[in-house]
């Protein structure tokens, strides 16, 4: 694919989206670099042009969306996690409204930012986004919801489900550790995991049976992790991993496959592409998992957007 750029200095408007409450910022250096990303872009495009606004949850994403709407803003800086990259761009996406998007590292699970290599040093961040390279990115939605790197069902996604905020503001990435073990020794101590999944593929006939699914639209997974050769945010391809052992060793085995980056080398765990899939669950709204929030519940339907956003990296 071609190399494209946009000359930022031509933009009337920019925000800065900064989540205030994104990652653990129990001290002050994540708002100094963010603001310091602020006053470097201001120098370049002027403050009259260039904005910041804070955020302390999701909720005010609404009133944001809107604005970025009303005003024509030509770019959006999201300073926050995934998650909050994902439902920001999942309102604007909702509008057909979408300006070019960056995004600075700033949150609990930084994927989209690793994959484009964005730094968190403000000078090397501003320096790279002002050369307009354009990268696209290819959304994909899971029952209507936005993902940009990973949604899935199972035991990832019960994990996801009962972390709460306050442990991912004072644990980090260690809060979904910490949950999982406990999930590992209350569902599988005593007996075999009980949830069932059925998987269809691009409307194929034949559904494959497992016990928790991911589906990868990114490099990574979990933080470092790369599972699916050829899976990139530039990709417009679902790379899909179905997991069918029920027992405490499969899972165990399971995660050390996961660590080694190595899921093709276990026989239980299928491997597949796709544009679209769906999963149904032998229990009523089980958890599923999107960009590292639990979002929506089971039956799913996954799919692809046809046409990327536009990433600045």
């Amino acid at each position: 694919m071609p190399l494209t750029r946009v000359d930022i200095e031509k933009f009337n408007k920019v925000l800065i989206v900064f989540n205030r409450n994104s990652g653990k910022q129990l001290f002050a250096s994540m708002f100094s670099r963010v603001n310091e990303v602020y006053k470097r872009l201001k120098d370049i495009l002027g403050a009259k042009r260039t904005e910041i606004y804070d955020i302390k949850s999701f909720a005010d994403l609404d009133n944001i969306a809107e604005r970025v709407e009303a005003e024509k803003v030509d770019w959006v800086i999201i300073a926050g996690g995934d998650g909050t990259i994902r439902a920001l761009i999942e309102k604007l996406a909702d509008r057909n409204y979408l300006p070019y998007v960056s995004v600075f590292p700033a949150g609990t699970v930084n994927l989209v930012a690793k994959e484009l290599l964005m730094t968190t040093d403000p000078a090397k961040w501003v320096k790279r986004v002002a050369k307009g390279i354009v990268a696209p990115v290819y959304l994909g939605r899971t029952n209507g919801h936005v993902f940009l790197t990973v949604t899935g069902i199972g035991f990832d996604s019960l994990v996801v489900n009962n972390v709460t905020e306050e442990s991912k503001k004072l644990l980090n990435k260690m809060a979904y550790v910490v949950q999982g073990a406990e999930l590992m020794h209350k569902e599988l101590a005593f007996s075999n995991w009980r949830y069932k999944f059925e998987v269809c593929f691009d409307d194929e006939e034949e559904w494959y049976e497992a016990s928790s699914v991911i589906v990868g639209k990114s490099r990574y997974y979990a933080g470092r992790y790369s599972l699916f050769d050829g899976a990139s945010l530039a990709s417009p391809v679902l790379h899909v991993a179905l997991f069918s052992g029920n027992t405490r060793n499969d899972f165990m085995r399971y995660a050390a496959c996961i660590a080694m980056e190595a899921l093709q080398l276990e026989k239980s765990i299928v491997l597949k592409t796709a544009k679209k899939l769906e999963i149904r669950c032998n229990v009523e709204d089980f958890a599923a998992e999107l960009d590292g929030d639990a979002i929506t519940t089971a039956p799913l339907k996954i799919e692809l957007e046809e046409t990327p956003i536009k990433f600045l990296a």
